[in-house]
This record gives structure tokens, sequence and C-alpha cells, in this order.
């Protein structure tokens, strides 16, 4: 079964409602964002995440210091990197990593040291979609995430488009710019039940 991202938390309430509703992964944003959290606010609310949730911190183009201060003080499972950063430092990750990669009609071959690939809108965490026509995944040997505009109406067709490792999602479970529980209960309903398992 497909697995869900929640990403941009920054409340117990919504900790607990993406824990409840069977997230495989909550998203701490740590670049600057409407949606930032502290190290000190991201440790806190991890005390509530079982380990089998795994904690992901997203940055943008950030130093290998700054990714390694943050896996331990919060403690992190994942970190998510968008931007620059240096291929080689992908190897000194003691966790896991995901690299970030804006969809345009140009995506040319992908070479990462990252475990993951995502997949996201030009511009992220705009909630806004990319051209799903451009992206072609049937050469691809990584396991990746799809992201961008996704929200509870369109979850499932991007899952049976794409067949994803996972689906991750943002501004499509808020509410006016916050985090609503009920799209978050909504959008991992229609990720994991309106469709069969594909993998």
């Amino acid at each position: 079964m497909t697995k869900v991202k929640i990403c941009g938390l920054s409340t117990e309430e919504a900790v607990a409602r993406a824990v409840a509703e069977g997230a495989d992964f909550i998203g701490f944003v740590f670049a600057e964002s409407k949606r930032q959290v502290t190290l000190e606010q991201a440790h806190s609310l991890a005390k509530a995440i079982p380990a089998s949730v795994k904690k992901v911190g997203v940055f943008v183009s950030p130093s290998l210091e700054e990714v390694q201060q943050a896996i331990e003080a919060v403690p992190l499972d994942m970190v998510q990197i968008h931007g620059s950063f240096a291929e080689e430092d992908f190897s000194s990750l003691s966790v896991p990593s995901i690299r970030a990669i804006q969809v345009h009609s140009d995506l040319a071959d992908i070479q990462t040291q990252a475990d993951y690939l995502l997949f996201d809108a030009p511009l992220a965490g705009s909630g806004q979609s990319f051209d799903w026509q451009a992206l072609d995944t049937s050469q691809l040997t990584k396991p990746f995430f799809i992201a961008g505009g996704l929200h509870a109406q369109n979850v499932a067709q991007a899952i049976a488009q794409f067949q994803p490792y996972a689906v991750d999602v943002s501004s499509g479970v808020e509410t006016d710019g916050q985090k609503d529980v009920d799209k978050i209960s909504q959008f991992i309903k229609g990720a994991k039940n309106d469709i069969p398992a594909t993998r």
C-alpha cells in the first residue's frame, strides 16, 4: 500500500490526528516558510510520534552541519532536501535521505546519491500541481514520493497513475493556511482506502 507523508506540521493536534489516522511520515519544515518550526518545537512534537511513524526534516539548500544538527536534536528518522546540496554529502548522512526534484517539462536524467526521490511542483508548498504528463517514472530505480497540489479528491488518481512509494501533502490539508485535522483524515483515507494496494 502506498505510504502517506503529512508535511509542515507544527501543532500537537495535527500531529496526533495524522498519527491516529495512519500517516507513515510526519514532516517538519526547517526552511524559511510559514510552516517553519524550530528544532525545539520539532523535538517537543516528536515525543508524541511512535517509532512506527518516521519523522522527516525538510530543508532548502542547507549545510551538512545544519542537517546533522537537526537529525540529532529532534531526532529525525529521514531528511528531505530541496535546492542545492552537495551530492557527496548524502553519503555522510546518518539517516535515509529524500532528494526533492521540481518537475519541469525538460526534466533530465536524474542522478543522485539520495535514497528516495520526491517529485514536486515548480514552487514547493504552493498547493500547485505539476504537469503529471511531464513525469515518466517507468525507468526509475529508486522509490519515490509524489507531491505538489495533492488533496483528498485527487490523491487516489495520483496513486493510480504513478504507483509511487508514497504521497506527500502539505497545503492540501490546510484551511486558511492552517492544518485542518479533518482534511488530514480525509487525505489519508483517500490515499489508503479508496484504491486497492498496488505494491
